[in-house]
């Protein structure tokens, strides 16, 4: 960046009686958003072609490792999943049992619950995409030590690193989206990456199915898989580290007048781009606002449900399929995932307030799926499959749900904070998952796919509560009228000559939260 654009640190408060700024005040540029001294002073007019080609150019660069790292983190966590019927639960040489396997995944969303908050205060601190590298360097090692593991207590501590460093993934990717692009096109984008889980399903069941023909006296089918997808993975992290940005103000792909276009564009957002300073107000206001328990509660229980996704192999095992069967059906459950988000989240970006009614929809879907899977007889295997296959809808709604927090939350700090708390909820709800699908279920798992209709109901009325709520308030600031003329504010930059040069600062970019702001409007 240039010198001209670079915040002086000895700023002072500036007396709001100045007469050459009656009506002005001076502030530290800690307090203001990265992108204030980027923009400061500049009266710049967006050009819709420029702010097009620099969107591409952001896709282009971003989107490509966004979904490879997802991908293949969703891939190395269903691992353990893909393995149960590679021979680790029922192999020569297995080391757990059924209740242990089951442990496993709660140990996963256990410690990913513990280290949630420390992950997103480090997510504020320090630069994003070097310290999301760092967790996918640990993440791979701890994979690869799981080929090495012999009892419960080793595959524990393997399992353990894996939960800690996925608390820096999804709200990474959640603070990057909301960075790079505006509300419209949130949506979309933390779709391309979300739907990159059906792709991992894909890549895991062909990998697996390669690991079925490896035949040696030293490692077994599940050990194979775990080194194979933890050295694609540790490959990531280094490309990860050298080609993923920190924010659009210092991306090295983007020239100076490139991350200018960049972070004017998202001005509308109303929300700016990152702020490296933890602000207590925005945290307690995050604690008080209504909508971030609806979203706790919602990922919460919407995610009690995603054990399916480590219990996917077991069910379709027992619809009566053989290990090579189920291993080459789950490449199908993959593209039904992704047929299904890529659908979900084209409905909510372009059905006008559609957030909602989309999820919503897509759980109806899925509880008929459960409801099937539990009436049809045994016999009709092929039935009870797709009426499993259908079930997936219900992956949708929560990428949704990633992208709407996103949208309507402003507030760095406020930001990461609910980020947090949805993360918290996710977590709790997966800690839980695993512990209803019992031995004593199998193979039908009646009681585990009843559960699994009353979360997915549960989670379409908290949708539906949570636009209630913010139509709501949306209402109550259009009668408050336009908002009352604000005081301008400035700050003091260096120009190129060394001079102290004072800029105005855009109200997009001061910081404020959704609440302080009452010109935020509210996506439904």
């Amino acid at each position: 960046m240039s010198a001209e654009m670079e915040s002086n640190s000895s700023l002072e408060k500036r007396s709001t009686h100045d007469e050459k700024a009656p009506h002005s005040h001076h502030v530290l540029a800690a307090d203001l958003d990265t992108a204030a001294a980027l923009t400061a002073g500049k009266d710049f007019v967006l050009d819709p072609a420029e702010a097009a080609r620099v969107r591409r150019k952001i896709d282009l660069h971003l989107m490509p490792l966004m979904c490879i790292l997802y991908m293949m983190q969703f891939a190395d966590k269903t691992t353990l999943g893909q393995s149960a019927v590679l021979g680790l639960l029922n192999g020569p040489k297995h080391y757990i049992d059924q209740n242990q396997f089951n442990w496993l995944s709660t140990v996963f969303y256990l410690f990913f619950l513990a280290f949630e908050w420390p992950q997103n205060l480090a997510l504020q601190y320090l630069p994003v995409g070097k310290w999301m590298s760092f967790n996918i360097f640990v993440w791979a090692v701890a994979l690869l030590c799981h080929a090495a593991a012999r009892n419960f207590g080793e595959f524990f501590a393997c399992r353990a690193f894996l939960g800690i460093c996925e608390g820096a993934i999804t709200p990474g990717f959640m603070i990057v989206t909301s960075m790079f692009y505006t509300r419209q096109e949130q949506t979309q984008r933390v779709g391309y990456w979300f739907l990159m889980n059906g792709a991992a399903i894909i890549l895991l069941g062909l990998v697996a199915y390669g690991t079925l023909h490896i035949h040696n006296d030293v490692l077994q089918a599940w050990q194979w898989l775990m080194i194979i997808t933890g050295i694609i993975t540790l490959v990531t992290a280094v490309v990860f580290w050298f080609m993923f940005p920190d924010s659009p103000a210092t991306a090295w792909f983007l020239t100076p007048e490139e991350r200018v276009i960049a972070v004017e564009r998202i001005k509308v957002n109303q929300a700016g781009v990152e702020n490296k300073h933890f602000k207590r107000d925005q945290f307690i206001e995050t604690l008080r606002d209504p909508k971030t328990w609806i979203w706790f509660f919602f990922a919460a229980i919407s995610n009690v449900t995603n054990s399916l996704s480590n219990q996917r192999q077991i069910i379709v095992a027992g619809f009566g399929f053989t290990p090579l069967q189920t291993t080459l059906i789950g490449c199908v459950d993959g593209v039904v995932e992704i047929i299904v988000i890529f659908c979900t989240v084209t409905s909510a970006a372009y059905w006008k307030n559609g957030r909602a009614w989309s999820g919503i929809i897509a759980y109806a879907v899925a509880i008929l799926g459960s409801i099937l899977v539990n009436t049809l007889p045994s016999s009709t295997r092929v039935g009870l499959l797709f009426s499993y296959w259908i079930s997936i809808t219900s992956i949708a709604p929560f990428v949704v749900m990633l992208a709407w927090v996103g949208s309507t939350t402003a507030g760095h700090t406020k930001r990461l904070t609910t980020n947090a708390i949805v993360m918290i909820g996710y977590a709790v709800g997966n800690s839980a998952g695993p512990q209803y699908w019992k031995k004593a279920y199998q193979p039908r798992n009646h009681i585990p796919w009843a559960i699994l209709s009353a979360c997915w109901a549960a989670s379409a009325l908290l949708l539906l509560a949570q636009r209630v709520h913010l139509a709501r308030e949306n209402a109550r600031r259009e009668r408050e009228g336009p908002a009352a003329e604000s005081d301008e504010v400035y700050i003091t930059t260096t120009d190129a000559d060394g001079h102290a040069v004072e800029r105005k600062v855009d109200r997009a970019f001061l910081d404020l939260t959704d609440g302080q702001n009452r010109e935020f409007r509210y996506v439904l």
